[in-house]
């Protein structure tokens, strides 16, 4: 089955999240789990989580995705800075076990300075003492383009935060196609080396979620600007070739370009007349 969905505000609540969703023809949804630029998350109503279970029930949704604020940085150079993004990422995972079974995505970091391996092990240390043995939820590390001290947009990175966490089992990658583009590796003209090596490096099965975006800007360019699909330097046909490969055609896709609900809904037509063999 093809899962796919787009980014939607959680401003009313889970279970308008999931008949957005539908409206606009998505069996998914990634949302914020609080303001994006940072700040106090909502309280969850009980009454709103078991109507939303009970609209996935009904319709299918599949595994939606948590992204964290973009403020949060766990490796910055100022402690205030890591103990607040530690603070919030621990809330997060609390809230996300209401809705069992999910997953939180979040950017790796920017180590401002002090270098990638310090930044990897600041990375490193959060996760250790946020991740809980009994949680449900799988947070994935986001590939991204490495604009300035930016850590994740080479897989050795991803894998040596991997490597560095404990509970290694809750612990998964969301790969992002315009960052994947800018950071230099080439789903245009070489999607299968690109996989191979992602598989080589950091097993295809961590692979839990896809953001699809198209890219303002060229290859290997690290600046990281989303584009609608087929309007930007990757295109139709590369998406094509994406959607149905046989490494990711099983996992769910977000799209996270620069739309409204109306410019999802066709973004995930043109999509579902891409797909093959469903």
């Amino acid at each position: 089955m093809f899962t796919i969905g787009a980014h939607i505000s959680a401003s009313g609540g889970y279970a308008a999240m999931a008949r957005t969703a539908l409206s606009i023809g998505a069996n998914t949804f990634q949302f914020f789990t609080r303001n994006p630029r940072g700040g106090a998350a909502k309280a969850i109503d009980d009454d709103d989580v078991a109507e939303f279970h009970r609209i996935c029930g009904e319709n299918g949704i599949g595994v939606i995705l948590a992204h964290a604020p973009y403020t949060l940085n766990l490796c910055s150079d100022k402690p205030g800075i890591r103990e607040f993004a530690l603070n919030t990422f621990a809330d997060d995972l609390s809230r996300m076990e209401k809705t069992p079974g999910n997953l939180y995505n979040f950017h790796p970091g920017s180590h401002v300075g002090q270098g990638t391996e310090a930044g990897i092990e600041l990375i490193t240390a959060a996760l250790n003492a946020a991740l809980k043995p009994e949680q449900t939820t799988t947070v994935l590390l986001e590939t991204m383009a490495g604009k300035g001290s930016e850590i994740g947009s080479r897989f050795e990175e991803l894998r040596s935060i991997i490597d560095g966490v404990e509970l290694k089992d809750h612990m998964g990658v969301c790969l992002d196609t315009c960052h994947v583009y800018d950071g230099g590796h080439d789903i245009v003209g070489d999607l299968d080396g690109v996989l191979e090596r992602f598989d080589r490096v950091l097993g295809i099965d961590r692979l839990k979620a896809i953001h699809i975006n198209d890219s303002k800007n060229p290859f290997a360019s690290h600046k990281d600007r989303h584009e609608k699909i087929g309007l930007g330097s990757i295109g139709t046909e590369a998406f094509e070739r994406i959607i149905n490969h046989p490494a990711l055609r099983d996992k769910p896709f977000y799209l996270e370009t620069p739309n409204e609900l109306d410019g999802y809904a066709g973004e995930i037509e043109l999509l579902k007349g891409l797909r093959k063999g469903d």
